[in-house]
């Protein structure tokens, strides 16, 4: 994938919740990649400046205020309305940024990303709204998604949202597997990694995981990116098979390099209560060669071993490393559970 992989869930029905669960927390994570990708250029370098160095510094209500005073002061160009948009995205005002996108896609039907851009954040208004009234909204996400599409015939994360979107969709109302394919060959021509991992989650989403696996296995071989190997490894864990999504990550290890692939090891040998000597080692390595960069923030490496331990029943080095997990961010909540969960043992 473009590295980035789309699945909704709020208005979809009776299908997998761990693929919906993964496209919710993707499309939020493309939207505000998209968000990112904005030109600076039509307004003053004055207001161009600040504006810029508030995204950068995730000030986005300051970028707000800035922009709505500007807007107050100067004529309304794209390049602001879009900005002012993508501020209301960042703060997860999907109403405000949907009318400043709205007003985008009338200045100007032929540009892909403002339709691209709508179709995310329609997309993630619907996910906070009942199933009920998200329905009314499907209908201008296909549209907006689209017609990005249509636009932009190399647009790589518009064809990721309709893959999805069409799987993920009850046929009731639209859904079909025939134009989820068809997308995912678009994908094919424009990157074969990105057309491997589409088929492979068009397959294990519609129950089919050998040739789900198959294709993952084909974008690995041709890509390798650490992104192909993920992609193969949570789905060895929705088919729970831990051992190959540990065999998965070590070879995923072994091409990378990634501290953060000790943590993932570590994971599920702890979720699964299978390698427990591995899952420690890795645990370990991971919290002495820390960093933030790592992404997975250092308690939780705690919060794993302290989960080994109780596997292994061992109450008080257990407590030890939940405690650690706890001295680290006090308002720990899974931790905190965990604490209980270790003072039952015997």
């Amino acid at each position: 994938m473009t590295s980035t992989n789309l699945k909704v869930k709020a208005f979809y029905l009776d299908r997998s919740e761990k693929l919906s669960l993964h496209f919710r927390l993707n499309l939020q994570m493309r939207v505000l990649i998209i968000l990112l990708l904005v030109p600076f250029f039509g307004i003053s370098q004055n207001i161009k400046s600040e504006i810029e160095t508030l995204f950068e510094q995730k000030k986005f209500t300051q970028a707000e205020k800035q922009l709505t005073l500007y807007h107050q002061s100067k004529e309304e160009t794209e390049v602001s309305i879009e900005l002012l948009g993508d501020a209301y995205g960042h703060q997860k005002n999907w109403d405000k940024a949907i009318t400043e996108y709205r007003k985008l896609v009338a200045l100007d039907d032929s540009n892909a990303n403002y339709h691209y851009k709508l179709g995310g954040v329609l997309g993630m208004k619907a996910l906070e709204i009942s199933k009920i009234k998200a329905v009314g909204l499907i209908g201008e996400i296909k549209k907006s998604f689209t017609r990005a599409a249509e636009l932009d015939p190399k647009h790589i994360d518009t064809r990721w949202a309709l893959v999805e979107l069409y799987m993920q969709l009850p046929g009731i109302i639209g859904g079909s597997k025939k134009k989820s394919m068809y997308y995912a060959d678009q994908l094919y021509e424009l990157s074969k990694v990105d057309g491997y991992l589409a088929r492979g989650y068009i397959y294990e989403y519609d129950k089919q995981p050998k040739l789900a696996e198959e294709n993952y296995k084909k974008a690995i071989e041709i890509g390798g990116s650490l992104n192909c190997f993920k992609e193969l490894t949570d789905f060895y864990e929705a088919q729970d098979r831990p051992n190959d999504a540990i065999s998965t990550i070590e070879k995923s290890y072994e091409k990378h390099n990634k501290n953060t692939l000790h943590y993932q090891i570590g994971k599920v040998c702890a979720d699964y209560n299978i390698q427990l000597d591995k899952g420690e080692r890795c645990l370990k390595k991971y919290i002495k060669s820390y960093s933030t960069k790592d992404g997975v923030p250092i308690e939780w490496a705690y919060f794993k071993l302290a989960q080994i331990s109780k596997n292994r029943l061992l109450k008080e080095e257990a407590l030890s490393w939940i405690d650690k997990a706890l001295s680290i961010r006090s308002n720990f909540d899974q931790a905190k559970k965990e604490r209980i969960k270790i003072l039952q043992l015997n």
